[in-house]
């Protein structure tokens, strides 16, 4: 196959994986917002290397979601967050869900980002691939933990790089904090 062939095809193929991709999220957000409130353990989100993971693997456990970024000035709650991991892994699960939409400061791509926090923080609780936390291509688990209707709690806003939320081990919506709050500095862990 030569250059001009191969090119051809990857300009027609990206543009149309990314249209299904956006559609599909779309389908699901809608599905979410129709209804009065949603079983978080309905929800799932794709591994950043590539595996579908159901939040019903969490069940009996807290489970802090939080949206990151490597080249942000709250980057170094990476450390923090592994900490916090490690000391309670027994009944506390942390996703990391690198997304790009505060001033690109996630830019790499999912292998940059994996390589990124192991060498850097020695992170060991799982990532998500990269995803959008606002807009019209919101993942469902950010629809779900910023809309009082589907969550029964409240309305949230993610505000930065580094927001985070807490989920009881029954899956309810227990708390939001701010992306600039030291995940050490011991507001979590009374919580669990």
């Amino acid at each position: 196959m030569n250059m001009k062939v191969a090119l051809i095809l990857v300009a027609v193929i990206i543009p149309v994986l990314l249209f299904a991709y956006r559609k599909n999220n779309q389908r699901i957000k809608q599905e979410l917002e129709s209804q009065t409130t949603t079983d978080f353990y309905q929800l799932s989100y794709s591994s950043i290397d590539g595996k579908t993971i159901s939040m019903s693997d969490y069940k009996g456990k807290f489970v802090l979601i939080v949206n990151v970024a490597s080249k942000c000035g709250n980057t170094p709650q990476y450390e923090a967050l592994q900490k916090l991991y490690e000391k309670h892994k027994d009944k506390l699960v942390i996703i990391g869900f690198p997304c790009n939409q505060f001033l690109g400061q996630e830019p790499g791509s999912e292998k940059e980002i994996a390589e990124f926090c192991t060498k850097n923080y020695g992170v060991t609780f799982p990532l998500a691939s990269k995803i959008d936390v606002k807009g019209k291509d919101q993942h469902p688990i950010y629809t779900w933990l910023t809309s009082k209707s589907l969550n029964g709690v409240q309305d949230d806003k993610v505000e930065w790089n580094f927001h985070k939320y807490l989920i009881s081990p029954e899956g309810k919506w227990l708390n939001s904090y701010a992306a600039s709050m030291d995940p050490g500095n011991g507001e979590i862990e009374k919580e669990l």
